[in-house]
């Protein structure tokens, strides 16, 4: 009787681990697992999966990469993208290696966060080398950094969503309900953004590259010039020298560089004039936290407020 007891006992504890492992077996393979591309869209994709049981999140760029012109996707990262549900991307050009993650995952799921945002377009220069030397041409493409602008971020926030409810359905009313509650904190942001920076005494000023166009738009900056054309390219001696020309012509006051890059072309130009360095940040380094955009917008109000009044 007592052997016979064991044994059901057994049974019952064979049946209730294997009912356990299948069941986490199940969990596992329905999990919804989501892929972005840079910073400013990952913290979107965070606070719009915000206590969702069985979403999982992850950035495929480093924590220290800065924007993705130069990025190079490497196997590990299409990996993740075959596996997951849907790729989140910034749009607007700034992911350079569409066309070969539509090569190698034909059936990858995009979700665009720029659809309807209207495109600032710039003048870039290029220099090409052949056997007769340097070649110059300039030609216009669309400016990618339009999270910098609290209401571009705003709608990439609502074109997230609309994506995540087409992939996931399941879940459409809890992405709905955190889309209402981070666009509620970032009309706050927004109308602070715009009480504080409106009377600003100095409108000229002089960016570290192009990623602040749209912020500058919408505050009536004017963005005289720009150390670098893209990051990673150094200024020449020449364009450093037009700078410094232009500072003094029209006697501007501020240098704003980006902490995701360095700052000694910035310094050069410093000591030629009386222009102040300070620091404004694209918030693309930003940590796995849902309100860090908000923070870094924040600190760069105060920045521009202590600098420009």
């Amino acid at each position: 009787m007592k052997k016979q007891s064991i044994k059901f006992i057994a049974l019952i504890l064979a049946f209730f681990y294997g009912t356990l492992l299948t069941g986490c077996q199940k969990s596992k393979s329905n999990t919804v697992k989501f892929v972005t591309s840079c910073y400013p869209v990952n913290v979107i994709a965070l606070n719009l999966t915000e206590n969702i049981d069985g979403v999982e999140v992850i950035n495929m760029s480093e924590n220290q990469q800065g924007c993705l012109h130069n990025f190079q996707i490497q196997s590990e990262d299409l990996k993740n993208i075959e596996k997951s549900t849907a790729f989140i991307i910034n749009g607007a050009g700034m992911e350079n290696f569409l066309n070969k993650v539509a090569h190698e995952i034909p059936k990858v799921k995009i979700i665009d966060s720029s659809i309807g945002i209207n495109l600032i377009e710039e003048e870039v220069e290029c220099t090409h080398n052949h056997g007769s030397g340097e070649h110059h041409h300039h030609h216009h493409q669309s400016n990618p950094h339009i999270w910098l602008s609290v209401e571009n971020y705003i709608k990439q926030v609502q074109n997230v969503t609309n994506g995540l409810v087409i992939v996931d359905p399941s879940h459409e009313k809890e992405y709905k309900e955190n889309c209402e509650k981070y666009i509620s904190k970032l009309k706050d942001l927004k109308n602070q953004l715009d009480t504080d920076l409106k009377d600003l005494n100095g409108k000229d000023i002089i960016t570290f590259h192009k990623a602040f166009s749209y912020f500058a738009k919408d505050f009536g900056l004017n963005i005289v010039s720009t150390i670098n054309d893209e990051p990673g390219n150094e200024p020449t001696a020449k364009q450093i020298s037009e700078i410094i020309n232009t500072i003094k012509e029209k006697n501007i006051k501020s240098i704003f560089t980006e902490p995701q890059y360095s700052s000694s072309s910035a310094e050069i130009i410093a000591k030629e004039t009386v222009a102040k360095i300070y620091t404004l940040d694209q918030a693309v380094t930003v940590e796995t936290d849902k309100d860090s955009y908000i923070h870094i917008m924040k600190e760069n109000e105060k920045t521009l407020k202590s600098a420009l009044n």
